[in-house]
C-alpha cells in the first residue's frame, strides 16, 4: 500500500464526511441548490447516508480492500448521479462542484487498484 494511496483514500473520505455531514445538518449552502436542482427534501437523509456509508467504507478499505473498492464504485456512481442531477437542471455552472467531490473518490478507487 503506497503513501499517495493513503493520503487520497483519506483525502476522499475526509472531502466525502464533510458532504454528508454538511447535509445532515442541512447546511443553506447544500439545501438551497439541490432544491433548485428538484431533489426532494424527503431524499436529504438517505443522500447523506449514503455519502457517510461511502466514506467509511473508503477509510475501512485501507485494511478490507474489497469494501473500499465497492465503496469507491458506490462514491464514483453517486458523483455521477449528482452530476446527472444539475445538468438536468440546467445548472451548468455548478458542474465542477460534485466533480471536486468526485476526483479524489476516482483517484482513490483507480490507485487502489494499481496497489
Amino acid at each position: 500500500m503506497s503513501t499517495t494511496y493513503v493520503v487520497v483514500t483519506v483525502l476522499a473520505a475526509a472531502m466525502t464526511g464533510f458532504s454528508a455531514v454538511s447535509v445532515f445538518l442541512r447546511a443553506k449552502w447544500v439545501v438551497e441548490p439541490m432544491a433548485d436542482y428538484g431533489v426532494p427534501r424527503s431524499w436529504l437523509l438517505p443522500l447523506g447516508t449514503a455519502k457517510a456509508a461511502g466514506a467509511v467504507g473508503l477509510l475501512v478499505g485501507l485494511f478490507l480492500p474489497v469494501i473500499g473498492v465497492m465503496a469507491g464504485i458506490g462514491l464514483a456512481l453517486y458523483y455521477a448521479g449528482a452530476v446527472i442531477t444539475v445538468i438536468r437542471a440546467r445548472w451548468y455552472a455548478h458542474i465542477p462542484f460534485p466533480l471536486l467531490y468526485a476526483a479524489p473518490v476516482v483517484g482513490a478507487l483507480a490507485l487502489g487498484f494499481t496497489a
